[in-house]
């Protein structure tokens, strides 16, 4: 899939028209929707050529000056601003890229388990660098039947490719494209990553929906947004979520699933735990309280 910086510029640009930008309308016929080059070049107070030579990846020593401009002209937000300066000027991560995929695979710290465990009736997960499911708490399993999730147990997988996952999210649209907007901002931040290239080459190859939202070049840092789960035992739920990076463990994120006070959803909530301690799990398996989600072979996700 494409991740170069002309192919983000060209769709920030193209989401612009010269009246918004306060330009007067073109007198030309246009070719292709939104600001030409030359265009964002004005607005940008740069030249021409300078402009084109960033849309073309061959401006490595470019300037943070020139960045802000750009993301200026183009009404960039704070992440976008980011994900243009990922690409004008790659990280490379290497080694580091490879000991931090290992570690998101390992077996999850226990204080982190611990600390799953003990938000007690609130919907909590464990994820890894790449939206891996590594623990999840009893409620959470509850909500979301982790135990029951093909593995491996990745969200952006099962988002995409698990064949229940349109009709268990209400919002599955708003979710998918937060999800690839996440993927993307990542591919900025590790250029050479080999298994996010993986996993989003995966994603493209077997989901259209997933091209679909790529192709628009949307970046955003999944921070925090609404959730909206069909269970099949109490109905729609709908959660404010969370997601926070764990400090000490930058390939680390706990994400939260909260109802809002006095909700029906709260009181829903509370009926299916209760629900769930009195009918243990009819496969036999043990509901996976804080426990590392088991790794899996790559062939055994379900599409």
């Amino acid at each position: 899939m494409e991740t170069t910086i002309g192919a983000f510029l060209r769709t920030r640009r193209e989401r612009i028209t010269p009246e918004q930008a306060g330009l007067p309308p073109s007198l030309t016929r246009r070719r292709v929707p939104g600001l030409r080059r030359e265009e964002v070049a004005l607005l940008a107070g740069v030249s021409p050529d300078c402009y084109q030579r960033l849309e073309q990846g061959r401006t490595p020593q470019v300037s943070d000056q020139v960045l802000d401009a750009v993301a200026q002209a183009l009404s960039l937000s704070d992440v976008e601003t980011e994900h243009l300066r990922n690409l004008a000027r790659p990280r490379r991560t290497g080694t580091e890229a490879r000991t931090t995929q290992r570690a998101s695979g390992a077996v999850p710290d226990e204080p982190l388990v611990r600390l799953l465990e003990a938000m007690g009736d609130a919907p909590a997960m464990l994820l890894g660098a790449y939206l891996d499911i590594l623990a999840a708490n009893a409620a959470a399993d509850a909500v979301f039947d982790v135990s029951g999730m093909p593995q491996p147990r990745n969200a952006a997988r099962l988002l995409f490719l698990h064949p229940e996952a349109r009709s268990r999210y209400a919002n599955w649209e708003a979710m998918a494209a937060e999800t690839v907007a996440q993927l993307r901002l990542l591919t900025g931040r590790r250029p050479d990553d080999a298994e996010l290239a993986a996993l989003v080459g995966e994603l493209a190859i077997r989901s259209e929906p997933f091209r679909r939202l790529w192709a628009t070049g949307d970046v955003r840092e999944k921070r925090l947004g609404v959730t909206r789960i069909v269970h099949p035992v109490v109905g729609t739920l709908e959660f404010d979520y969370h997601m926070l990076t764990v400090p000490a463990r930058p390939d680390r994120s706990l994400i939260t699933y909260l109802p809002q006070p006095g909700s029906p959803t709260a009181e829903a909530l509370k009926m299916l735990l209760s629900w769930v301690a009195d009918h243990p799990d009819p496969t036999g398996q043990e509901l996976p309280t804080a426990a590392p989600a088991p790794e899996g072979d790559e062939s055994s996700t379900t599409a």
